[in-house]
This record gives structure tokens, sequence and C-alpha cells, in this order.
């Protein structure tokens, strides 16, 4: 899980521990454009940016924030080019292995939220002993959006609930948002507080359209490979200047 040039850290004097997010998504955008600008294949801004996730989730872990949700693949990617999908389905897949020792070191409890079963069947391997394996974990939640798109995500929860009202297992009148809740890829965790987008891009494309009802949203010019501690301070710090107030008044 560690990256190059990390160390565990205290959280900066300028935030205030009581008013962090308890639950940060993340929408890893501008790889690609990060590459191109040095002259480089888009795949090298990939592992680039794998470095910076990897940073970002040690960086929740010391500042004491209890889940991250990341955007790693959507439905829609499967329309980029076949040669940069199938990297990306193989880099997923050779990153899980080399970092669940650390993650089991350090208490990571990973899970994946998305339509897992349309990936190749190595990278479901791989994602099914991950998961296993730090099941029992109570540190950081660290949930990978693989596969995931929030519309898909939204019709097979309503599938599966007229699915048991067809059955009689459920009666219309006794569906509600908690029933919905439970029929979604991410049931059992909270809300993201916070959703951050990179790249200068100023849409959420399909992420978490449900679980965003309330959540603060920070958008940065900063392309995903750069998104370092520095600028996620400053994320951090403008969520704690905003006022909460879910439809309610002061």
């Amino acid at each position: 899980m560690t990256a190059q040039s990390t160390k565990l850290e205290d959280l900066p004097s300028d935030l205030k521990k009581e008013l962090l997010p308890k639950h940060v998504a993340v929408i890893m955008d501008g790889n690609g454009r990060w590459a191109k600008r040095r002259g480089l294949p888009r795949i090298m801004g990939h592992k680039r940016g794998v470095d910076i996730l990897k940073d970002l989730l040690r960086c929740c872990q010391d500042w004491g924030i209890k889940a991250l949700t990341a955007y790693a693949f959507s439905t829609e990617n499967w329309g980029r080019p076949q040669e940069e999908v199938e990297f990306l389905m193989t880099l997923f897949q050779r990153v899980l292995r080399q970092e669940l020792r650390e993650m089991l070191e350090e208490n990571v409890k990973i899970s994946f939220v998305g339509n897992l079963l349309a990936l190749p069947n190595a990278l479901q391997a791989e994602i099914n002993t991950s998961i296993e394996e730090t099941k029992n974990n109570h540190g950081i939640k660290f949930n990978v959006a693989t596969n995931y798109g929030g519309r898909e995500e939204i019709i097979q929860a309503c599938r599966a609930i007229a699915e048991k009202v067809d059955k009689g297992l459920l009666q219309p009148n006794e569906i509600n948002e908690t029933t919905f809740e439970h029929h979604l890829y991410t049931a059992g965790n909270c809300d993201p507080d916070l959703i951050i987008r990179t790249s200068g891009e100023m849409r959420l494309s399909n992420f978490l359209l449900w679980q965003s009802a309330y959540s603060e949203i920070y958008f940065t010019d900063t392309l995903w490979p750069d998104f370092d501690r520095s600028e996620f301070k400053k994320a951090l710090f403008a969520y704690q200047q905003r006022e909460r107030r879910f439809g309610k008044v002061s």
C-alpha cells in the first residue's frame, strides 16, 4: 500500500479532526492527459495514478478518515481502446496481488462495488481473495468501484426488489429508502461526505448517483497523478469551511 516517499504523518494543524469527513470518494481523472503532456504512453499515467491512490489510502489512514471509495473503472470505460482496457485489467490484478500482504499488515478492509461478474476470471479470483483475506480487518475501509455505473446500480436494485415483490417476499408499501439501499452495490457503507474529482471536469460521470444526494463535491484542476497530500489537504480544508444543512436551515 505504501507509495514511494511517504511516511506516517499527523493531521495538519489547520485541519480540525472533529470536522473530518468519515467517508471520502474520489473520481480519479486525468491519467491520460498527465502522460500525454509528458510525451508518455497513457499506461504510464495509470501506473502513476496507482501510486497516488496508494498514498491517499495511507493518508486517510494516518489522518483518521474511516472510508475511501475510488472510482477505478466505470461501465463506460469498456469503450476505451482495447489495449488500454486489457492493460487496466492486468494492472488491477497485479496490484491486488502485490499489495495484499501490506493491506493485511495495515488493517485495511477492501471491498469492491460494481458488476464484478463481467470482469476477467483471473481478476475476479484476485478480487475474491483480497476480500476474503481482509474481511476481518477493522482499519480503514477501502471500496474500489470496478465496472461500476450508478444508473446500472439503481436498475439492478429495482430488479432485485421487483423479484421479491413478485415472489410475495416484500410488499410494495414496505419499500423505503432503507430497503432500496440494502439492494445497492454499496449496501453496508455510509454515504460519502466528500466527493473529489480531479482534472478540471465538473460532473459525477455516473458515480454514486444515489449515495451522493447530500455529499459535498470538490472539483480541482489538478490531474490525478499530481494529486498529492498537499492537494488532499486543500480539499479537506475547503470541505471544513462548508456548512452541511441536508436541506434544512442553519
